[in-house]
C-alpha cells in the first residue's frame, strides 16, 4: 500500500502568510505519509527561514520531478518556483513578486494535476489583493482553477467529518441574491453534488437536502414565494433525474437534521447561510473542496491569517483536513477508474 499512495501536490499559498508554517506543523504528523506523498509546492527559502525556528526541524529536500521525492516523515519534498529572499520578505505584507509567487504555484500545481503528475491539489491560504496587486484579476483559488481546467460547471463545498455545504452563490451582497438564484443554478448544484458524493467521497447513495431560502422555508407564500417558484422546481428535475434530494426545508432546521445524520450534504442558496453553521461546528478542521473540476482540489477553510503569520500560532488542522481529503478522493476515483477498465 506504502508504494501506491497517491501524491499531493500542496502549494504554499501567500509566501507572506501562514501557508507556510501550516505546512511544516502539518506534516510533523507522520499520519499524513501513511495515506499518501506529500509534495510541497513553494518556496524552499521561505520554508528553511521557519524551518529553523522550529523545535524539531525536518529536512527540507528540493526536486524538480515528483517521481524522485522520498515522501517519508521526516523529509518535506519541495517543488520550488520561486527564489524569494527571506530577509527582504516581511510577514503580513504581500508585495506583486510574492503574489505572483502565489499564483505560479498554483498554476503549476494545477498543469501536474491535468497531466497526471500529481493525483491531487490541497491549496494553502492566498490573499485577493495580493493577486491582484500581481496582475491576476480572479476572485479567489475556484475561479482560476475553473479557468485554468476549462470547467463551466463547479461548486463550492465545505466539508468536514459531521457536515458538508454547497452553495448556490458565493461572494455577492444580500440585497442581490434573489435577483441571481435560479432553478438552473440549484439544479446544477446538486447534481454536481450528488455525483462528486458519490464518486469522490464514496457514498453510494447521496442523500441531498435543500435549505429554503426565506425564514420557514417561505411558510407556504407567507414570507416569500422563492421556493415554490425557484427552488422547488429544481429539486422536482434533480428528482426526475434520479438524485435523492428534498425540500426546501426551513434553514433553521436542516442543519440540525444534517447533524444527526439525515442527510449527507446541504444546498444552501448563499453564502453566510451555509458558512455560519458549518463554521461553528468546523472552523479549525473545515475543508473547502471545489466540485465538478477534472481534478481533486481541496483547500484549508481559512485565509492567510497576517496578523499572526510567522509566529507558529496558527493550527494547521484544516491543512491537515483537505490533505487528508484530498488522498481520500484520489484513492475513491481510482477505485472508480479500476471498476471502469
Amino acid at each position: 500500500m506504502k508504494n501506491h499512495r497517491p501524491v499531493i501536490g500542496i502549494t504554499m499559498g501567500d509566501p507572506v502568510g501562514i501557508g507556510p508554517e501550516i505546512i511544516l506543523s502539518a506534516l510533523a504528523h507522520p499520519q499524513l505519509y501513511a495515506m499518501c506523498k506529500p509534495l510541497v509546492i513553494g518556496d524552499i527559502n521561505i520554508l528553511k527561514h521557519i524551518n529553523k525556528t522550529n523545535q524539531n526541524p525536518m529536512v527540507l529536500k528540493s526536486l524538480t520531478n515528483p517521481d524522485v521525492g522520498i515522501y517519508t516523515h521526516g523529509t518535506i519534498d519541495v517543488l520550488s518556483l520561486s527564489d524569494l529572499n527571506p530577509d527582504k520578505t516581511v510577514w503580513g505584507h504581500p508585495t506583486p513578486e510574492t503574489g505572483k509567487a502565489m499564483v505560479n504555484y498554483i498554476i503549476t500545481a494545477i498543469d501536474m494535476a491535468l497531466q497526471g503528475k500529481i493525483s491531487a491539489v490541497a491549496t494553502g491560504p492566498i490573499n485577493k489583493t495580493a493577486m491582484h496587486a500581481a496582475g491576476f484579476f480572479y476572485n479567489g483559488h475556484t475561479e482560476l482553477f475553473a479557468e485554468r481546467t476549462k470547467t463551466r460547471k463547479f461548486a463550492m463545498m465545505l466539508a468536514g467529518s459531521t457536515l458538508r455545504v454547497v452553495l448556490v452563490t458565493i461572494h455577492i451582497p444580500l440585497k442581490d441574491i434573489v435577483s441571481i438564484l435560479s432553478t438552473e443554478a440549484i439544479l446544477e448544484k446538486v447534481l454536481i453534488t450528488s455525483t462528486a458524493l458519490r464518486d469522490r467521497f464514496g457514498i453510494i447513495s447521496p442523500r441531498i437536502a435543500v435549505a429554503g431560502l426565506n425564514p420557514h422555508a417561505g411558510e407556504g407564500g407567507i414570507f416569500g414565494n422563492e421556493e415554490k417558484d425557484i427552488i422547488w422546481p429544481a429539486i422536482d428535475q434533480a428528482q426526475n433525474q434520479g438524485v435523492n434530494v428534498s425540500g426546501p426545508f426551513p434553514p433553521d432546521t436542516v442543519f440540525y437534521q444534517a447533524l444527526h445524520g439525515h442527510y449527507d450534504a446541504i444546498i444552501c442558496m448563499y453564502h453566510d447561510q451555509g458558512l455560519i453553521p458549518f463554521k461553528l461546528m468546523h472552523f479549525n478542521d473545515g475543508v473547502n473542496t471545489t466540485l465538478g473540476l477534472p481534478i481533486i482540489r481541496t483547500s484549508v477553510d481559512h485565509g492567510t491569517a497576517y496578523d499572526i503569520a510567522g509566529t507558529g500560532q496558527a493550527n494547521p488542522g484544516s491543512l491537515i483536513a483537505a490533505i487528508r481529503m484530498a488522498a481520500c478522493q484520489s484513492i475513491e476515483v481510482s477505485k472508480l477508474n479500476h471498476s471502469l477498465e
